[in-house]
């Protein structure tokens, strides 16, 4: 996986596109996270995702119940023991989310120009000019004229699924809405969503609470996926509760970017989290379709430079229902991986699409394809030049290391580490080939017994572009000898041989303590 510039000369380039792809261990080196639900929790089809290059598993829980998303869970288990393939768990809150419920589940035909109440009584049946909804909130957020947007699941954009509509007069607790185009909605619940307009109900609901600290906890959550974060606030508040569930104190919260409040606070929110979700379903609804893309080139372009994962989600919606995505979506699946992106979201797509197997693959092959070609040159010099002098000692060694693995045109770089700090920062330069992030596990205690950190760590690397995590054997701790850290590169060297990663005469870039000193070293292989 060398780097190549992404102006190549014509006449090679076009030859080279009607080349066949080559396959290759890891499918790429952009991470894909899959939702799991109705469509794609069976064992057979987890495996078959976790083989295709799902590394995340997200559970959504804006719909189903904690014992189906149990019973996923179980099931994914088995398919990572079943095809040996590492995989973390995401857990999606639900938020201040607005819903339209449908206790019949019938589908309900909405006319153009003809007029809708939007009702916060549950109780009544949702009809053609009558929709339930569950916050009381509403008829005191929003004024005559303002603009309010309603889809099954998340907005794909699809005039069919999703209806616009505009504020005509607020009655009582009630809103009067004018419907702008015609759409039949089906399903039990639908997002509500009011463009640019604040509802005051907290981040991390009452329900999140309850999931997290029952759901969460039994299963050791590794990422923390926060629904319409808004303010700094809202991951400190977040991190403060997770910290107090003792288990979860080391999950990573990934603020999800879904409203102008949340672009508004973008720079704060990034300090404080620990990766950037841009959710582009509702933000491509409170920014005008022109503005879209700006704001992901500049959100992911600061994540990159803070070293923080960078998440874009709604890529291939047409895949739901189709074999293969448009045109115009592979493009822009390879534009996220030419932005920086670290990993793209499959929502609709697995969760109740027809096609999640493919789904996954077609993805994953467009990612390796968009890398071949990203300007990694021009990425390194912005990133040294963004990090600035004097660079601090560890991402010194980072960028050293990442600059050496170009030079010698090394196969892999393997990164020794406890916490995945360093692997990241090797990471953040964004080198041409897999960093192989081997985590030492750490023995703790809280004097009633032992433990050992490593699994955590080695987990959520699983989101970080181009991290390909192995967690050594316990017996060696992180302040082992020299002699033992020789014993697990040689572990590593061998596993990076039997994925086919490595072969003899390569070279590979090392990254690890010796002492208080690290050390970066450059091994070439005998036969």
């Amino acid at each position: 996986m060398h780097s190549h510039h992404l102006l190549l000369e014509e006449p090679i380039r076009m030859a080279s596109i009607l080349e066949p792809s080559k396959p290759s261990f890891f499918p790429a080196m952009t991470k894909i996270v899959g939702t799991l639900g109705p469509k794609s929790r069976s064992v057979e089809t987890i495996s078959s995702c976790l083989n295709a290059g799902m590394s995340v598993a997200r559970f959504d829980f804006s719909w189903g119940d904690s014992a189906f998303h149990q019973e996923t869970l179980e099931n994914l288990k088995k398919a990572i023991k079943s095809t040996k393939k590492l995989c973390a768990v995401m857990l999606d809150t639900v938020g201040p989310e607005l819903q339209v419920v449908n206790k019949t589940e019938h589908p309900i035909s909405l006319e153009a120009e003809t007029l809708v109440t939007l009702t916060p009584n549950q109780e009544k049946e949702a009809t053609s000019n009558l929709l339930p909804i569950n916050f009381s909130g509403l008829s005191e957020a929003v004024k005559t004229g303002d603009t309010i947007f309603i889809g099954q699941y998340l907005f794909t954009g699809s005039e069919t699924t999703s209806v616009w509509l505009e504020v005509n007069e607020v009655k009582g607790d009630d809103v009067v809405c004018l419907i702008k185009n015609s759409a039949t909605l089906s399903g039990s619940l639908f997002t509500l969503h009011v463009s640019q307009i604040r509802i005051e109900l907290p981040t991390l609901t009452d329900k999140d609470k309850e999931v997290i600290s029952t759901w969460g906890v039994h299963n050791n959550i590794d990422f923390l996926s926060l629904s319409y974060t808004r303010h700094a606030e809202d991951i400190r508040h977040a991190r403060e509760y997770l910290s107090k569930l003792g288990g979860l104190n080391q999950t990573k919260i990934f603020a999800k970017i879904e409203n102008f409040e949340g672009l508004t606070h973008f720079d704060e929110i990034l300090q404080e989290a620990d990766g950037i979700i841009l959710s582009r379903g509702n933000l491509g609804i409170d920014l005008p379709p022109e503005k879209v893309f700006l704001f992901q080139k500049a959100a992911v372009y600061k994540c990159n430079m803070a070293g923080k994962p960078a998440v874009i989600t709604r890529v291939v919606d047409s895949m739901t229902d189709n074999l293969r995505p448009t045109r115009a979506e592979a493009t822009d699946v390879a534009n996220a991986v030419l932005d920086g992106s670290d990993a793209i979201i499959l929502g609709a797509e697995t969760l109740r699409g027809l096609y999640p197997v493919d789904t996954i693959s077609i993805v994953g092959k467009i990612c390796a394809e968009s890398e071949k070609v990203f300007n990694q040159d021009l990425y390194f010099k912005r990133t040294v030049q963004h990090v600035g002098e004097p660079m601090s000692h560890m991402e010194s060694i980072a960028s050293s290391a990442v600059r050496a693995a170009i030079k010698v045109k090394a196969s892999v770089i393997i990164c020794f580490t406890s916490s995945g700090r360093a692997a990241r920062l090797i990471a953040k330069y964004r080198p041409t080939m897999p960093v192989i992030s081997v985590v030492i596990p750490r023995l703790k205690t809280n004097q009633l017994r032992w433990t050992f950190t490593g699994a955590f760590e080695a987990r959520q690397a699983l989101i970080v572009r181009g991290l390909f995590p192995m967690l050594a054997d316990p017996r060696h701790p992180a302040d082992s000898t020299s002699a033992t850290n020789e014993s697990i590169l040689t572990i590593a060297l061998d596993h990076g041989k039997a994925i086919g990663l490595i072969k003899s005469h390569d070279r590979v870039v090392v990254c690890q303590k010796v002492g208080d000193d690290s050390v970066v070293k450059i091994i070439e292989l005998e036969d």
